[in-house]
């Protein structure tokens, strides 16, 4: 597992660290602690990357929960050797889609306005299996177009009826097209194998039909959503056939990961 997880930071190394000669450390002001310790709580933890050697600048000290170690203390290999080995190819094959965006398709000036999300599964100090959300965006970016240092952000989102999937979304802060659930199997960017940024899923389904996968995402089958809905349960049944055919997932588990990425459910529900 070592030997993968070294060939995975080899190759962000010769991607981005040879392109970042310089070292700048990332400005971190007081605000920027105030709200990432918002953003980082209880479930979650945040760090900042610097893509000149890979040195964590900043990491938020609910990182503890979830690698047994102070804040001061983890390095990226220390988050890295969390992923279980099943998951390692994946990250992989994830890894090098997110640096073909960043570095070979988009231009410039546009590297600061998309943030990157994939879901993965990694082992708690407790030995507890957690799903987890990962999120990164870049803080700075290089005239040469190369990001500089990261926010990433991780969000447990085990609560969630959701399983890790083999897709990364690219979605635009500034609410532009964004790249949703891009199929990661030949470990390049390719903006044919995703949904349509403009006609993305989130457009596709009804406020209802969201209102069932979020009731889906809590573990509830078809007769308790009914129950709660005032419904009856085959409505709820033809609802779910019309969101799986849109969606093109075939289950509910596969439906709820496609609907976390693309932002159609909160990870904080629960």
């Amino acid at each position: 597992m070592d030997k993968d997880l070294k060939k995975i930071s080899d190759y962000w190394k010769e991607i981005y660290s040879s392109k970042v000669k310089e070292y700048r450390p990332f400005e971190i002001s007081a605000d920027f602690k105030r709200y990432a310790s918002l953003f980082a709580i209880g479930n979650s933890y945040l760090y900042i990357v610097n893509l000149h050697d890979f040195e964590l600048e900043y990491v938020s000290e609910s990182v503890e929960g979830f690698v047994g170690m102070k804040a001061e203390d983890v390095e990226l290999q220390d988050l890295m050797k969390t992923v279980l080995s099943e998951e390692i190819e994946n990250i992989k094959l994830k890894s090098r889609v997110v640096s073909d965006f960043y570095t070979s398709f988009l231009d410039t000036d546009s590297a600061l306005s998309y943030k990157n999300m994939f879901s993965y599964r990694m082992r708690a100090p407790s030995g507890e299996i957690k799903t987890m959300l990962y999120q990164a965006i870049p803080l700075s970016v290089l005239k040469n177009g190369m990001p500089e240092h990261v926010l990433c952000i991780q969000t447990d989102v085990s609560h969630l009826k959701v399983s890790s999937t083999n897709a990364v979304s690219f979605i635009n802060i500034e609410g532009k097209k964004s790249y949703f659930n891009v199929d990661v199997a030949r470990g390049k960017f390719d903006p044919r194998a995703c949904h349509d940024g403009n006609n993305d899923l989130s457009e596709l389904i009804s406020e209802r039909e969201k209102q069932i996968v979020v009731k889906f995402s809590r573990g509830l089958n078809a007769e308790q959503i009914a129950r709660e809905l005032n419904l009856s349960h085959h409505t709820i049944k033809t609802h779910r056939r019309n969101i799986l055919q849109k969606s093109g997932c075939t289950n509910t588990t596969e439906l709820v990961a496609k609907c976390l990425i693309n932002g159609i459910i909160s990870p904080s529900l629960g």
